[in-house]
């Protein structure tokens, strides 16, 4: 493709803040326009970004022979609705983290991209995250000898958007919001051999009020070659945002803090806004991040996949990585429903994550 990819993004909040200031970051990208059903939100967005066209419908986007590549930030439950229809407009996709609600929606979305010769790629930072890149590089290069043991960890005081407490749009709590992050980060970092099984503990200890998600959960995944995993994700943790890794090896052991290391700490009697994640409460001790995005792996994310459009190359991250990574989510509630471990491959019709772990709900 000659020129400059030009993009549409869809969502005018939190995460499409971030998308459109990494894309801003990429010299082959153009942010060409923007959807948001509320209108003055469509409008502040594209005047923060320079963005020359706004539209309250996203479907007007997909009617513009300009447009190369869609960016979705939209609520979960809306994922594989725009996904299809921007697959059927001949527009290669982004999407957001988790990809969608259910397995059903996965392939339907992997198989529309497919029929349309577009690129579905899956949005997941960590793989793109300095700091793991080179945790990644220290694993592959042998220095730590052949992995046992990886685990990853986020936690902050809660997610950063409504949709995600209400478990009908977001499908699950934070397994769902965060846990997605420590499995791919998983199956990337051991160049993604086959989960084997998940356990999960999972339960709502802290926002009780607020939501039928899980607040806080421990998932232990088994990879084939005999590598154990353990994430620990929390929407209870005060003080600002945790996002730390360790690689366990029979050579060696690795960590990497992916915040706190590049961090000044800081004590705010007020509190303050982050750069990026804002998940979290910044007054009292925490750690203030600089160059957030970047250490995130944000601008590199982007980077990447317009390349991809660009030069029709194969995403380091695709549709199918992010089914497989709801697939083990599934599992994961289920494991929480039963106390048992769950055998993967995993088959359900469950039309959300949450509906395995309380059906009455």
């Amino acid at each position: 493709m000659e020129g400059r990819v030009r993009v549409g993004i869809v969502g005018s909040r939190f995460i499409s803040s971030i998308h459109a200031d990494a894309l801003e970051r990429c010299a082959a990208a153009e942010l060409f326009a923007v959807a948001s059903p509320t209108e003055d939100h469509a409008q502040r967005f594209a005047e923060r970004h320079y963005i020359p066209h706004r539209f309250t419908d996203y479907r007007q986007i997909l009617e513009m022979d300009e447009i190369d590549m869609i960016v979705v930030g939209a609520p979960n439950d809306l994922h594989c609705s725009i996904t299809v229809d921007a697959a059927r407009a001949g527009k290669h996709v982004v999407c957001e983290k988790p990809l969608c609600l259910n397995l059903v929606e996965a392939d339907h979305m992997i198989e529309e991209c497919h029929k349309a010769g577009v690129k579905l790629m899956y949005a997941e930072e960590l793989c793109f995250a300095p700091k793991y890149v080179r945790l990644k590089e220290l694993l592959d290069s042998g220095a730590l000898g052949r992995p046992v043991l990886i685990k990853q960890a986020e936690k902050h005081d809660g997610p950063h958007a409504e949709h995600f407490w209400d478990v009908s749009r977001s499908g699950g709590g934070v397994t769902m919001d965060m846990g997605c992050h420590a499995i791919e980060f998983f199956r990337w970092m051991l160049d993604r051999p086959a989960i084997t099984s998940v356990y999960a503990q999972m339960g709502t200890y802290v926002h009780t009020e607020r939501t039928l998600g899980d607040d806080n959960a421990v998932l232990i995944l088994e990879f084939e070659g005999d590598v154990i995993a353990v994430a620990e994700e929390s929407w209870s943790k005060l003080g600002g945002m945790d996002d730390r890794a360790e690689v366990h090896g029979s050579g060696g052991v690795a960590y990497a803090d992916l915040l706190h290391g590049n961090a000044i700490e800081t004590y705010s009697a007020v509190g303050y806004d982050y750069a990026v994640e804002k998940a979290g409460s910044t007054k009292g001790w925490s750690f203030t991040v600089y160059e957030e995005a970047w250490n995130y792996g944000f601008p590199q994310e982007f980077d990447h996949f317009v390349a991809c459009v660009q030069d029709d190359r194969q995403p380091l991250v695709t549709g199918e990585d992010g089914r497989a990574v709801l697939e083990a989510i599934f599992a994961a509630y289920e494991s929480a429903r039963t106390g048992r471990k769950v055998d993967l491959p995993f088959e359900t019709d469950a039309a959300k994550p949450h509906d395995l772990w309380r059906p009455e709900a």
